[in-house]
């Protein structure tokens, strides 16, 4: 017997030692193949970059992984105790294994395999016993493969990292880097996307739900699977309890509240900034790279204005639809069986999401006074459609501006009855009154338009606005559409003409004048009306926005001159030097102008539009910022009653600022007696100026106050005539109107700032000769320091031909003129 005893001790022994040996041999061996643990030292997990308006408005986020990191100083301790509680009640006293969870999970696992595999029951899942350290091995270092390799690699690993690391900087990793569903990575991202909460923000019951979260997110969505993420929640909230973490009080309480998730949407957040947002994305993308947009957790703090946006685009949508209407009815969208489920039909339909509070809709039934339909449902958050259809009525009173659209502005018979509009089955977009009892009949614009809001002191974009429905569609005209800038133009031209000697005062010949043009074709510029006027000041000239004056003055000083002009302030890159681009013949996109009237509007000074403040890297680092002036002084690591610093301005001057004063002047009689009348009802000094290009296919306004420079540009997409009367006074400018009367409703009435030492003189605005104060119609004009009105009237272009008779002819289109001094 003893030696039977023996020999089973000895061959056990051998087994033993056999095991032992065979497992430090896989061990040695495994341990060769670990991938390096030092790694998590330099973690920099992609983070999303987030971009913010002006007043700290979040616009929009882009990453390929939805996080946000918090150091885990930052994060609440009670978040922590759930998930020790939920994934790792031991995390602070093992070292990387817990055994006595290995031990636990080998003795129910053992129970599960013998009821599946012997007693043929189904049902109990196999447990786990990983620790939080295994999961982060598992996380950064190593792959999800279930095999015996990938697990022994896993508690190495773990325990590599435990004699590296501090608990709390395993904990950070862990907290950061972990998926919990809906696309958020770490507790942060999870915070703001289940709950719109920052982390300091959740309370108990929420704080156990995210901790819920970790092994199977999906399984516990706050809205499809509700129930079962209630009954894992609570079951966070008992282990807390059991551990110690909170009170019976704590739990009792948190056990009560209901689960009231508000799922966040990802990507642009801010209504109606959809295409500022995307030109910012694009700005960035250019600046540092696709890959650190996406993962590099920029933090872009832009210029955007929030309340100036909403003004944008409600005046520039307001103002399409206006032109629209005045055009008519172009009729249904679309057609739908309503004896069938037209709702699902509706449903499936795609609609710009942009549009509100507009809804798509499908006539129901037809009588003599009114129409009734059934709205487009909105999905339930289950993602199923409501069963009791929403409907409404829109009476024939709005809907007789709806006449048939016959092409070239011209309309059908007026509206009588519904049925000359609408018939059932048509599919129509609808918009709720003021009261919401009744809807009007609406349509989405052919027409399309830009709008871009500038501060012309540093060139931040305050409003971009880049078309009716970005939606609908993303092409943004405000920078993407380049048209001709008609008369828009001229105050460049003219400025032109002040810096080389002219004065507002200058009069020139607007008389019939024929252009030789380089392939022997004769250009005959006409003036918009039709008629010629005969001797004309510069003022008046801008005022009325003559065409044929502008081509005399033109070639008389020269079209290189505003040829090196207009491409100093950014209009063009290389303009041809041309006479037609004295018209605005030459394409260019709202922006641009809009940013060469800031430099008009600030005296002269070089400005770059931006659209971004700055940006900062994910450890507060500002990498860009567009303000490149430098202030040492700001530096200063202590205020020691020293003076304020000073930045000072060394921006290149584009413009003499006498003349820029000098064009800002006669630009506010285009306002005050021109073309630009409706932004009197603004009520504030205002400048700017109307621009048509020719047969009407583009409309343009650019004016500005002393501080706010707007541009607005209206036109089809594929450019083609708006129709007799569509000029940029009458569709631009009213726009520009609309969008600053809400802009500066607050703003006190500030006139334009005019640089020292000019002096005001009383001209004749017909002859251009001094005045006497008192006289009608008499305009103070400002002259730069040593000019004076001339004695005797001078006539410019007066040798080219009389103002009534034969024309003149200039021969060659490239022109340089002679360069005179008038």
């Amino acid at each position: 017997m003893l030696r039977f005893l023996g020999f089973l001790f000895t061959a056990g022994f051998i087994v033993f030692v056999g095991v032992a040996v065979g497992a430090g041999y896989i061990i040695l061996e495994t341990t060769k193949t670990l991938p390096e643990h030092e790694q998590l030292a330099r973690y920099e997990p992609p983070v999303m970059t987030r971009v913010h308006a002006g007043d700290g408005t979040l616009l929009a986020e882009y990453a390929k992984e939805r996080r946000l990191f918090v150091p885990v100083d930052a994060i609440p301790k009670q978040l922590i105790n759930a998930f020790i509680s939920a994934e790792d009640k031991n995390f602070y006293s093992h070292a990387g294994l817990d055994w006595e969870a290995l031990a636990r999970a080998a003795y129910v696992d053992t129970q599960i395999l013998f009821e599946r595999y012997v007693q043929k029951k189904k049902g109990r899942r196999l447990i786990g016993a990983s620790t939080i350290t295994q999961q982060v091995a598992k996380n950064f270092l190593l792959t999800n493969a279930p095999t015996v390799d990938r697990k022994l690699k896993e508690a190495l690993v773990a325990q590599r990292i435990e004699a590296t690391f501090t608990k709390n900087q395993i904990m950070e990793l862990y907290l950061n880097e972990i998926y919990l569903g809906m696309g958020a990575y770490g507790v942060a991202g999870a915070s703001l996307t289940y709950f719109g909460k920052s982390l300091t923000e959740l309370n108990l019951a929420e704080m156990a739900y995210l901790a819920a979260l970790p092994k199977a997110p999906n399984n516990y969505h706050p809205v499809n699977y509700k129930d079962r993420a209630l009954t894992r929640r609570n079951w966070v909230l008992e282990r807390m309890l059991v551990n110690g973490h909170i009170s019976k009080e704590q739990h009792d309480k948190a056990i009560k509240q209901e689960l009231t998730v508000t799922l966040r949407p990802f990507g642009a957040q801010l209504f109606a900034a959809e295409g500022f947002t995307e030109e910012t994305r694009r700005i960035v993308a250019q600046l540092f790279g696709e890959d650190r947009l996406y993962t590099g957790g920029l933090s872009v703090r832009t210029t955007l204005d929030p309340k100036l946006q909403i003004y944008a685009r409600r005046a520039l949508t307001s103002g399409l639809i206006k032109f629209d209407r005045n055009n008519g009815w172009r009729g249904a969208i679309g057609e739908i069986d309503v004896t069938a489920d037209w709702g699902a039909e509706l449903a499936e339909m795609k609609v710009p999401d942009d549009i509100a509070p507009w809804r798509l809709s499908v006539v129901l039934s037809v009588e003599a006074d009114m129409a009734t339909i059934g709205l487009r449902p909105e999905k339930l958050a289950d993602g199923k459609l409501p069963t009791e259809p929403e409907t409404g009525v829109i009476p024939l009173s709005l809907a007789k501006w709806a006449r048939k659209s016959k092409g070239k502005g011209k309309l059908g018979p007026k509206i009588k009855q519904m049925s000359d509009v609408l018939k059932v089955g048509d599919v129509v977009y609808a918009a709720a009154t003021r009261d919401g009892d009744q809807w009007h009949l609406v349509q989405m614009p052919a027409i399309e338009g830009a709008l871009v809001a500038m501060d012309p002191h540093s060139g931040r974009v305050l409003a971009l606005v880049g078309g009716f429905s970005y939606g609908k569609s993303q092409f943004n005209r405000a920078v993407q559409a380049k048209r001709q800038p008609g008369s828009s133009i001229k105050p460049i031209v003219y400025a032109a003409a002040l810096d080389s000697g002219y004065t507002p005062a200058s009069v020139v010949m607007d008389a019939p004048i024929e252009i030789e043009m380089s392939n022997g074709e004769i250009w005959k510029p006409k003036n918009y009306s039709g008629k010629f006027y005969g001797p004309s000041t510069l003022r008046l000239g801008i005022e009325r926005s003559r065409n044929v004056m502008t081509v005399r003055l033109a070639h008389d000083m020269g079209i290189n001159k505003v040829k090196t002009l207009a491409e100093k302030l950014g209009i063009y890159d290389n303009m041809k030097p041309v006479l037609a681009m004295s018209l605005g013949a030459g394409e260019t996109t709202l922006m641009r102008m809009t940013t060469a009237f800031s430099m008009l509007a600030n005296g002269g000074k070089k400005i770059d539009a931006s659209l971004i403040d700055r940006v900062q890297d994910r450890y507060g680092k500002t990498v860009y910022k567009h303000d490149q002036r430098e202030c040492d002084a700001c530096s200063a690591d202590s205020w020691q009653n020293q003076a304020e610093p000073e930045l000072l301005d060394v921006r290149e001057e584009v413009v003499n600022p006498y003349t820029a004063y000098q064009v800002t002047s006669m630009m506010e009689g285009v306002v005050q007696r021109g073309t630009g009348k409706v932004l009197r009802t603004v009520g504030k000094p205002v400048a700017g100026k109307t621009g048509t290009s020719n047969d009407e296919r583009d409309a343009w306004f650019v004016g500005f106050t002393p501080d706010l420079a707007v541009g607005v540009y209206i036109g089809f997409d594929r450019p083609k005539p708006m129709g007799k009367g569509a000029t940029g006074g009458e569709l631009a400018a009213p726009v520009v109107a609309d969008f600053m009367k809400l802009a500066l409703k607050d703003k006190a009435a500030t006139p334009f700032r005019a640089p020292a030492g000019l002096e005001l003189i009383p001209i004749d605005p017909k002859t251009g000769l001094r005045a006497a104060y008192g006289d009608e119609n008499v305009i103070l004009e400002a002259f730069k320091p040593g000019e004076k009105p001339p004695e005797e009237g001078y006539v410019i272009g007066e040798n080219l031909g009389p103002a009534s008779g034969s024309s003149a002819v200039i021969e060659g289109g490239l022109t340089t003129g002679t360069g005179g001094l008038y």
